[in-house]
């Protein structure tokens, strides 16, 4: 099967054949260009488990307060929010994102266990070293999400078939192009606009810290996809960027129109009382492609940052463009610079890290993987 592989960086062997990483000339094949963003890690070093870092015993009266800004809820722009009195629409707030937070730990869960399998793979010592510091640090979030949901609701749900089918294709398939493409910048592109979004609209002072210090290393995890973009699009086939640029739109389409989608959420309407079928239908009725591109407009909304990371990777091109101009100006998009919505939050939070930890900047902090 074809890795489509453009730099000797990204290289990879059989999952099952280990002898191959005993070759005594890959060792000293090894490529820098992940080199500043491993020594980082010591920047943005924290621990979920230790109160100094995080307490996650702070407590949240989830019966009559809203976790996050009840304007940020989709459900509460339709009819839905008719049917309901102030009580009833706290707990529909706080149970979608109880549903949001459960599909993000799940997520942690599928990047935690792809960079696991990178490991495995990639034959490049350096690219091997940082895979493994990526799984180092998925697992941290892993800890930290499950500590969240602990914390409000004592255990996640469930995770729903859009998202868990893709993290199965992202986690089992033998390519790396399409681990990287899927998880470095699509997933990780997804995730850092839902980290930028909560840590702006939450209400939970808990839930602002825990965004900020997963996004002190998700950063990282996006710039590492960038540097894959840089070295592979450019030296593509047209056959091949038609492969990979159709993949990619397969993939935000599954997510867009189902990630949040009403059919997956029966049993939060079901547990205030409402019709869930009724549900879907006044959600759809209210979700028409003029709505859809009005809420893409907002800096942090998760699919407008997606896109971006997509059309500055050099993944869309001109005979995609026009599917993601159905909700979003393009040429507004790419005039805006490389930096992401949450970069500014990730720099604060690893400032507040170094400051804790006692130490000093080692690396130019997202400068790492320019």
């Amino acid at each position: 099967m074809d890795n489509i592989t453009k730099d000797p960086a990204y290289n990879a062997i059989d999952p099952h054949d280990f002898p191959a990483m005993l070759d005594v000339e890959r060792y000293g094949q090894r490529s820098s260009a992940f080199d500043k963003i491993i020594s980082a890690t010591h920047d943005h070093f924290w621990d979920p488990l230790d109160k100094k870092y995080i307490d996650f015993s702070q407590k949240f009266d989830m019966e009559n307060e809203y976790l996050i800004n009840p304007q940020a809820n989709a459900d509460l722009k339709t009819a839905i929010g008719d049917k309901l009195d102030e009580k009833g629409k706290i707990k529909l707030v706080n149970m979608d994102v109880w549903w949001s937070l459960s599909s993000i730990l799940h997520g942690e869960q599928g990047a935690l266990s792809l960079s696991a399998s990178l490991c495995h793979i990639l034959r490049d010592p350096g690219a091997q070293e940082y895979a493994a510091n990526q799984t180092r640090e998925e697992a941290r979030h892993v800890t930290a999400f499950t500590k969240f949901i602990q914390a409000r609701w004592g255990k996640p749900v469930k995770v729903g078939p859009a998202l868990g089918n893709l993290l199965n294709e992202l986690v089992s398939s033998p390519l790396v192009w399409k681990k990287i493409v899927g998880m470095q910048l699509l997933v990780e592109g997804l995730a850092m606009g839902a980290f930028a979004t909560f840590f702006k609209e939450a209400r939970d002072p808990l839930m602002r810290q825990t965004m900020q210090l997963v996004m002190t290393d998700e950063a990282f995890h996006h710039k590492f996809g960038k540097i894959w973009a840089d070295r592979t699009i450019p030296h593509l086939s047209k056959g091949e960027h038609e492969l990979i640029e159709d993949w990619a739109w397969q993939v935000f389409s599954i997510l867009l129109y189902n990630l949040g989608s009403p059919d997956q959420k029966s049993w939060i309407y079901e547990s205030l009382g409402l019709d869930p079928v009724w549900c879907q239908q006044a959600f759809m009725e209210a979700m028409t492609d003029s709505n859809i591109r009005e809420e893409l407009q907002e800096a942090t909304n998760i699919f407008r940052v997606l896109i971006k990371t997509l059309l500055k990777a050099g993944i869309i091109t001109d005979r995609t463009r026009g599917n993601y101009a159905a909700y979003i100006d393009m040429a507004e998009l790419y005039a805006e610079g490389d930096r992401m919505v949450g970069d500014d939050i990730a720099e604060e939070g690893i400032k507040y890290l170094i400051k804790l930890n006692g130490g000093k900047m080692i690396t130019p902090a997202l400068l790492a993987a320019e």
